[in-house]
């Protein structure tokens, strides 16, 4: 007897042609979204366009749209000629500081909230979310007059002490955690994990996207803050960035070239934040909608 020949299965299909290239085909929404977007990145290609132009061609009416030429001049004078690379040096420290200890506090927060039962706590939380009803503008005199005590004013300390932690944050990890599978939780404690082991080894490295997310966020608001920088610090070495831009603008002159190449300078570290943590900022917000 002969075997009988054995035939194999063919392979599951994939997607037809015609459904991968509706798939590249852009839609309605996209064509809409398309000149919103470039309306969006005019500004910034301008920006970077006007950064290498010279102090003749900014201050003609009306200003090119595209620089003729390349000149760096702006960007010389103000590396080498202002303390702008301590100004950023003192961004990056304050930023790096409020955001270390935003994570660490708003999670810390947000966990309690959300699992430990004590006490007024619906209360303390609705009291912490209500504070982001006042505006900054309203408490800064007093809080002026409580670092100005503590001998703060003027240090890079009175920068990051009304940032270390935040009712956003709080707000935003406390939605995360209600959201959070109790089952790991509980078999982490019958393997003898205490509360803080929960918290550390099982909890916080599940929270990465929201951890990412609050990071994003006040990083952002850390780094372009100018109001309170201006209140707070009166010697031009202990300025940020954005503190340090405004004194290029006079009341009776500016000088663009610098303006425009420390602009460019400033935005790219919020770039780099923000695209590097874009993915798990965006599934952070949709968790806590859904929350």
């Amino acid at each position: 007897m002969t075997a009988a020949p054995v035939t194999t299965a063919p392979p599951p299909a994939g997607p037809a042609p015609a459904a991968r290239r509706a798939r590249r085909r852009p839609s309605a929404r996209h064509l809409a979204l398309a000149p919103l977007s470039l309306l969006m990145v005019l500004p910034f290609l301008y920006m970077l366009g006007a950064s290498v132009m010279t102090r003749a061609q900014l201050n003609r009416f009306p200003p090119p749209l595209v620089p003729p030429g390349v000149d760096l001049t702006g960007y010389r004078e103000l590396l080498a000629g202002s303390e702008f690379p301590r100004w950023f040096l003192n961004s990056v420290i304050v930023s790096a500081a409020i955001v270390a200890s935003q994570v660490v506090l708003c999670s810390m927060a947000g966990y309690a909230f959300a699992r430990l039962r004590f006490a007024g706590r619906r209360v303390t939380l609705a009291l912490v979310i209500a504070t982001t009803l006042i505006p900054f503008q309203l408490t800064v005199i007093p809080t002026f007059l409580i670092f100005n005590r503590l001998h703060l004013i003027n240090t890079l300390g009175a920068l990051i002490a009304p940032q270390l932690a935040s009712a956003l944050g709080v707000y935003l990890m406390t939605s995360f955690f209600q959201n959070f599978p109790r089952e790991l939780e509980e078999a982490a404690r019958i393997d003898g994990c205490s509360r803080w082991g929960v918290f550390f080894r099982v909890v916080l490295p599940v929270a990465r996207p929201a951890l990412a997310a609050l990071a994003v966020i006040t990083f952002i608001y850390a780094w372009n803050d100018l109001f309170w920088p201006m209140v707070a610090i009166s010697s031009k070495e202990n300025y940020t960035v954005q503190a340090g831009l405004a004194t290029f603008q006079g009341q009776h002159r500016a000088d663009w070239p610098q303006i425009m190449a420390g602009t460019v300078l400033t935005t790219v570290p919020v770039l780099i934040v923000f695209l590097v943590g874009q993915r798990r900022f965006v599934q952070a917000l949709a968790g806590a909608v859904k929350g």
